[in-house]
């Protein structure tokens, strides 16, 4: 969960103005605003903390901590105001101690215990100011410092206030306040020239001298790419340079190397990316880093901590080492020399192994805990970082697997033994649960030492609880108003010393407002105050406070228990005092909250399988979707991703589209079963295609689409007529052009609707919506995987029309399942369309033989 902290400055300065009119501190609340919007395009800002820091005095500069919402955050920007003096050094420091509030709580940074960098709390702290001088209460000064003295508890075990995963980057606005005529110049935005750009180097991060709007903006695009969780680090060379690789890529003796030369990428102070986990969403590692001192019980306390850590490598090309089921972690390294320098020496199979001075007993430098190697593909360089001192412990563990089976001797016990003793103590948990991991027989004893003296471990403790009592009394001065000056002293008017309580005028007001006289009107000056009216003064109104049950009246009981249950019970869906109609009412400030909301969702669940194909993002766009996908065989459907079943939310819905669903889904079940058994047939779709004129209505062998509608056009009976047969309960389609008059017809229509009760009558501009939507789902349905087509036949059951109609149909979702290289789909449709044909051959004999008989 990234941490985002904003540190406006809030002094005086920021009132000045630029050439467009807006203040400086204007435009830093909209810079705040719009990287909020940049940042909310990434799916990951769900998870995101925002912290609002002001130049007042602390605690009071704290505008929105950890229990504050988004609501919250939003409401102090808009109300910040610019006054005071420019006291970076104590806001900074404020800054940091409230990202620090809960680390020793946590024991995130697990002092005297090694570096664990998949504990972390990724943090970004971004400062907008104008980079004038800083200024206090002592004056002017010319560099930036930090305050010394920290209220929180434990801030003496870490030399600087920030931790390792923590970055500062500073936004100076260099604004003119007069138009430039010169042209803007493109490029990268360079770095600002003021104090608080070497802190921010310290930190990892960098300063951006603004001085056009639109290099605020470019600012804010890449602030949002640096928002990435990691941990920072020191990275020194040891040792000499290694020998240049020749054109060949051997290397090459003859060349000198520069190992006196200062490179730049001999000390580099860079990012290494810890990603989290994909079913968990956490980092999940094994090993730490170790700590630059060897813990010992006799330490009375532990020695205080760099921020970074300092690693240093050598420059040796070793070969890596890893055997199986081992667990290592790999940490890819933020580009910089270093990582450039590595790749150009193109030795992929090559590692420089890495560490951390004093961690050892007895030994200067250290053994190894990791190694430095380039990627297969040379893209990027990753840290390994593997049990400490590995070089001796993977050849034992090998022979334990592979030589000893799992039994070790002696001599091997011996060995082992002698290895343990060159660990930190803090290193034996988690070879045991890796060796455990791995299957080897328990070879470390259950009492675990973690090498600390038991005064270092209760004086941690202690720090403990002072940490959780300074937290709740910092996080309940956040968003108070500092107290206001005291001590000035008010001039009283001429002829002073008579108390307000003798005037007159004062007592008579106030006979008026406890009610005792009326107000006069006539003493009222109505032309100052035109168009109020004057509230007199209802004796019989009494306020409805109910502090006691005795003051509700008797008819208003009832009324007043309902309240008083909903509000125990918890049971109303609105807010205390909120109707429906007010629920639906939003501040303007409010409306773009949506952080809020996105902290009620649920947390999206993992895939079940991490190798299928990640669904578009449709951001903007709900109707966007992935074309590299579409066009797939049907004997690779297993490997492809679900496609989503959902309804679109422009999909069109109607109400005689929604009546033919549901007339049609009282067979989906016997469909899906047939299908599943390997019985679909065509006559599926034929049992209402193969006799469109045809409406069974007899005993209990009702069709599913009996309720679908017919014709109204009953004046014009031609071919396709409904025509109603006496005995029977059915109607039946002939050619009676010949024979039936008009007082005929109406019969008909009659016995036709009274024969058909419920039928919902289409016209010929309904039928083409039904079919034209129709079409629409047809073609959402063959895109879909999988060889469930009982949807498919059932929508074309519901085509509105005649066999013509039916069979283009038909041949329109045979052209869409060839687009997507539906096989089988194609066969059934064929076997439909041949029935179609066939059928139609026999109705227009029919039909030559009923024009014959006329």
């Amino acid at each position: 969960m990234p941490i985002l902290l904003f540190l406006i400055d809030t002094s005086a300065s920021m009132n000045q103005r630029t050439d467009l009119g807006t203040s400086y501190l204007d435009i830093a609340k909209g810079a705040v605003e719009l990287f909020l919007k940049l940042r909310a395009r990434d799916p990951a800002s769900r998870g995101d903390r925002y912290m609002l820091v002001t130049y007042d005095e602390p605690p009071y500069c704290i505008k929105a901590g950890w229990k504050e919402n988004h609501a919250t955050f939003m409401s102090e920007l808009k109300n910040l105001q610019a006054s005071g003096l420019t006291t970076l050094g104590q806001a900074l420091r404020s800054s940091f101690d409230l990202l620090n509030l809960n680390r020793l709580i946590s024991g995130i940074d697990n002092y005297g215990q090694g570096r664990n960098p998949f504990f972390l709390e990724p943090s970004i702290l971004i400062t907008i100011t104008d980079g004038n001088k800083l200024t206090s209460t002592a004056g002017v000064q010319e560099e930036l410092h930090l305050p010394l003295n920290s209220p929180l508890p434990g801030s003496e075990l870490t030399k600087e206030p920030f931790r390792w995963d923590q970055r500062l980057f500073a936004l100076v606005l260099r604004l003119p306040g007069l138009a430039s005529t010169e042209p803007e110049q493109l490029g990268s935005v360079p770095t600002d020239e003021s104090a608080i750009t070497q802190m921010c180097e310290v930190t990892g991060g960098r300063s951006y001298c603004v001085r056009t709007q639109r290099m605020l903006n470019q600012c804010l695009e890449s602030l949002v790419q640096k928002v990435q969780s990691g941990v920072v680090i020191n990275f020194e060379k040891t040792g000499p340079d290694p020998l240049p690789i020749g054109e060949d890529g051997l290397m090459d003796s003859s060349r000198p190397s520069n190992s006196f030369a200062a490179q730049p990428w001999h000390s580099c102070h860079k990012l290494i990316y810890v990603r989290p986990n994909s079913k968990t969403g956490v980092p999940v590692g094994h090993w730490p880093i170790p700590e630059s001192f060897w813990p010992d019980q006799n330490l009375p306390s532990l020695p205080p901590r760099t921020s970074h850590p300092v690693v240093r490598f050598s420059c040796v090309d070793c070969e890596p080492m890893v055997i199986d089921k081992l667990p290592f972690d790999k940490y890819e390294l933020e580009p910089s020399p270093l990582t450039q320098y590595i790749l150009e020496r193109k030795s992929p199979h090559t590692c420089w192994q890495v560490f951390v001075t004093s961690s050892g007993k007895y030994n200067e430098l250290g053994y190894p805990f990791g190694y430095l190697k380039a990627s297969t593909t040379l893209t990027c360089v990753n840290l390994f970082v593997m049990p400490y001192n590995y070089p001796v412990l993977l050849p034992l563990l090998d022979d334990l697997f592979k030589v000893h089976k799992l039994k070790p001797n002696l001599k091997w016990r011996q060995a082992f033994d002698s290895y343990l003793k060159t660990l930190p103590p803090y290193y034996l948990l988690p070879l045991k649960k890796a060796l455990r991991m791995m299957g080897a027989p328990n070879l470390i004893s259950d009492n675990l030492d973690c090498g600390l003296s038991y005064s270092v471990i209760s004086y941690l403790k202690k720090l403990s609880q002072q940490t959780k009592l300074e937290s709740e009394r910092i996080l309940a001065s956040v968003g108070k108003k500092p107290p206001q000056e005291i001590g000035i002293k008010v001039k009283n008017h001429p002829g002073g010393g008579v108390s307000l309580t003798y005037s007159k005028n004062f007592r008579k007001l106030l006979k008026e407002i406890i009610g005792e006289t009326a107000p006069r009107l006539t003493e009222l000056n109505t032309k100052e105050f035109a168009g109020f009216q004057v509230g007199l003064l209802n004796k019989d109104l009494k306020p409805q406070t109910y502090r006691n049950a005795y003051d509700i009246p008797r008819r208003g009981l009832l009324d007043q228990l309902t309240r008083m249950r909903s509000n125990l019970l918890k049971t109303h869906k609105f807010i205390v005092g909120q109707d429906e109609d007010s629920l639906h009412s939003v501040p303007v400030a409010q409306m773009g909250n949506y952080q809020e909301y996105l902290k009620t969702l649920a947390s999206p669940l993992r895939e079940i399988d991490p190798d299928q194909p990640k669904r578009l993002h449709t951001f903007g766009n709900p109707f966007k979707q992935d074309k590299k996908g579409m066009m797939i065989d049907e004997a690779d459907e297993f490997v492809a991703g679900p496609q989503n079943k959902g309804k679109r939310p422009g999909e069109p819905s109607s109400p005689l589209s929604s009546k033919r669903r549901r007339n049609v889904t009282v067979t989906h079940d016997v469909h899906e079963e047939k299908m599943e058994n390997g019985q679909i047939s065509p006559d599926v779709f034929l049992s209402k295609s193969a006799a469109p004129e045809l409406m069974n209505m007899a005993g209990d062998s009702i069709l599913p689409n009996q309720l679908d509608p017919v014709s109204d056009d009953f004046t014009s009976l031609r071919k396709d007529a409904l025509i109603h047969k006496p005995g029977s309960n059915a109607l039946i389609g002939g050619t009676k052009n010949c024979s039936v008059s008009v007082d005929d017809q109406k019969v008909l229509i009659t016995s036709a609707l009274e024969t058909v009760p419920n039928t919902l009558q289409i016209t010929p501009a309904m039928a083409q919506g039904i079919n034209a939507d129709i079409k629409h789902q047809l073609m959402k349905e063959v895109r879909k995987f999988g060889r469930k087509y009982e949807r498919i036949f059932i929508l074309l059951e519901g085509v509105q029309g005649p066999l013509a109609v039916k069979k283009q149909f038909v041949e329109f979702t045979i052209k869409e399942a060839a687009r997507f290289k539906r096989r089988v789909l194609i066969q059934y449709l064929e076997k439909v369309l041949e029935k179609i044909d066939s059928h139609h051959l026999v109705n227009s004999i029919n039909h030559i033989d009923s024009r014959s008989s006329c």
